[in-house]
């Protein structure tokens, strides 16, 4: 400040003896006026430069070089302007942060204003409407978005609860639901959340089917048992009909002891951690096994027939070579079982069974059961290996098969990182393979 007072004190000195100078004593009070005035223009000068500068709403790095009063205050104006600059960079910072946790959540969401507009959506939302997340933005959700329900629902105002919408990929053999519900926030807008809840759908569906199916498979052989029971409580029966009643009263408790078996099984393995490493299975035992179990099998269901099944397995030396299987052998031997039960249960007398272990060239091994059996139809193929599904219900309940071998043979196979790959022509027999991988199979 006292610096600007001796700059506008010097101007004044040299306006006076510039005055004395030109005009004498009369030249003094025109000198002072020519001095206040070049002072008063320079200020003002000064004064337009800075206003220009906060009119071009310029940032901190464009305010103008100037010193003394007017220097200080571009100082100031030019670290306030810095600090509001660093404010909005760490807001938009947040901002551009928020929005990204926004983009990597599994939901969708889209922010509506008042007037249901979209003002933003992320890709999952983009994904579940099919929205396009700038051409669609500020377009109304209900003109987008015309389900029914939805419209509905967006009308009554009620959005404590949600609803539930087919999304767009949805069709007849894969459909596809949504769960979307509203939230109102700020003033009158609605955060719009949409989730996937197809595998919950399913899983629940899968949940009401297994339930219903264990209780009609285990109510059937009880109603028989009751039966059988109150007939031997209530008639006098010859020796050989008690003898023939009690035959079936022993086929159907063997029944429901495989179902709870089975059951069990399939408890077990889903709970239990997948096996290790550390155990090797000879191939020609577990071969072995499931030949003497088929050729049983076999005997038992052609018996009286002139015509047995023709069975084939790998010879001696060929099971000796197939090497060894790291896993559990209990389960392993389940599985493979299964699968030559299976061909053996539905494959007519005189038909054929072939089975075969064959070492892969990447080193891992495929075994492989076929039969001449009635076959599958193509519907049927990605459903075989659910729980209680069966092709013919009656040609189970003749073989004893409980709905449950399949489940457990691809539980197994899941378990010890194989594959488990079926093909089946209607009419001309089915081929059921286990592909194990390089690293479970040593020579």
């Amino acid at each position: 400040m006292l610096w600007r007072f001796t700059i506008y004190l010097c101007v004044q000195l040299l306006g006076l003896a510039a005055g004395w100078r030109v005009a004498g004593p009369w030249g003094l009070a025109a000198g002072v006026v020519l001095a206040s005035w070049l002072c008063w223009a320079w200020e003002t000068w000064v004064g337009l430069s800075v206003l220009r500068w906060l009119r071009q709403e310029g940032d901190a790095a464009s305010a103008p070089a100037l010193h003394g009063l007017w220097g200080e205050a571009c100082d100031r104006m030019r670290r306030l302007l810095r600090q509001r600059e660093q404010q909005v960079a760490a807001s938009d910072a947040r901002l551009q942060e928020f929005l990204e946790a926004l983009q990597a959540s599994p939901n969708g969401v889209i922010l509506l204003d008042a007037r249901g507009h979209i003002e933003w959506c992320n890709q999952t939302a983009a994904q579940h409407f099919g929205l396009h997340t700038e051409r669609d933005r500020m377009q109304s959700i209900g003109n987008l978005l015309r389900e029914p329900a939805f419209s509905s629902y967006l009308v009554a105002g009620d959005y404590s609860h949600g609803v539930q919408l087919p999304g767009r990929e949805s069709s007849a053999t894969h459909p596809v639901t949504l769960s979307v519900q509203l939230h109102p926030y700020g003033d009158g807008r609605r955060l719009m959340l949409s989730r996937d809840i197809t595998a919950l759908e399913q899983a629940e569906a899968m949940r009401r089917d297994f339930v219903a199916n264990v209780s009609h498979e285990i109510r059937t052989p009880l109603t028989v048992l009751v039966g059988f029971v109150e007939t031997l409580q209530t008639l006098p029966l010859k020796e050989d009909e008690r003898a023939r009643y009690l035959g079936l009263m022993a086929q159907q408790a063997a029944r429901m002891q495989h179902l709870v078996q089975d059951l069990l099984t399939l408890s077990r393995l889903e709970g239990s951690p997948p096996p290790g490493m550390s155990d090797w299975v000879p191939v020609s035992a577990l071969l072995s096994h499931c030949e003497e179990e088929a050729r049983a099998l076999s005997a038992m269901l052609t018996r009286g027939q002139a015509r047995p099944h023709q069975i084939s397995f790998p010879g001696p030396v060929q099971a000796r070579a197939a090497g060894q299987v790291a896993g559990i052998a209990s389960e392993l031997q389940s599985a493979l079982a299964n699968l030559v039960g299976n061909a053996v249960r539905y494959t007519p007398a005189g038909g054929c069974i072939t089975v075969t272990w064959e070492v892969l060239a990447e080193g891992g091994a495929r075994f492989a059961v076929r039969d001449t059996g009635p076959g599958l139809a193509p519907e049927h193929l990605p459903r075989i290996t659910e729980r209680f599904y069966r092709v013919d219900r009656s040609r189970s309940r003749d073989t004893g098969g409980t709905g449950l071998g399949l489940a457990i043979v691809k539980h197994v196979v899941q378990r010890h990182g194989a594959m488990l790959e079926i093909s089946s022509v209607l009419g001309q027999g089915s081929v059921f393979a286990v592909h194990f991988p390089p690293a479970r199979v040593r020579a």
